[in-house]
């Protein structure tokens, strides 16, 4: 069994890439990622080896993600702070920023499947973490890589 400092040297940067497909905010998918480590770390006695620790951490960050969106869905428009201009972070490239932007506009279970998909977790894997087969996965991984190519391309013709 890894130690957790392996787990978060291991995942990290997965984890985080995977809450920024959810979230398209640098700063939340930080952290939702520290968040998802905490609460790791909190029950990484209790891991049964049941799937493997990437699935396990993968469910755990994306029910962490699925909470925070509904917990802001939820807060009325008038108690949201005063909405301030996106600026990305100055390393990122402008193509990441687009996918994460495309990313952000599908449904949450796209979201989850494609940031999975992205960070090379395999469809039975994915099918796992989200309670579908992997069948559906694999026809909803075309579906949504069509639906992220025709985003690029109207991004494209505005820009």
């Amino acid at each position: 069994m890894m130690s957790f400092e392996e787990i978060y040297d291991t995942y990290y940067n997965k984890i985080f890439r995977v809450c920024m497909g959810y979230m398209n905010d640098h700063e939340w998918a930080k952290d939702v990622t520290q968040e998802t480590f905490i609460t790791v770390w909190q029950k990484l006695a209790q891991f049964r080896n049941e799937s493997a620790i990437g699935t396990w951490i993968f469910r755990i960050a994306s029910n962490i993600c699925l909470r925070q969106l509904e917990r802001q869905n939820r807060m009325p428009r008038a108690e949201m702070p005063v909405q301030l201009e996106d600026k990305p972070p100055p390393d990122t490239e402008s193509q990441v920023q687009l996918l994460y932007r495309c990313i952000a506009e599908l449904p949450e279970i796209d979201r989850i499947i494609i940031s999975l998909e992205l960070e090379d977790i395999k469809q039975a894997e994915i099918a796992s973490i989200v309670g579908l087969s992997e069948t559906n996965i694999r026809v909803k991984v075309y579906r949504i890589k069509a639906k992220l190519s025709q985003k690029f391309k109207v991004y494209e013709q505005q820009y």
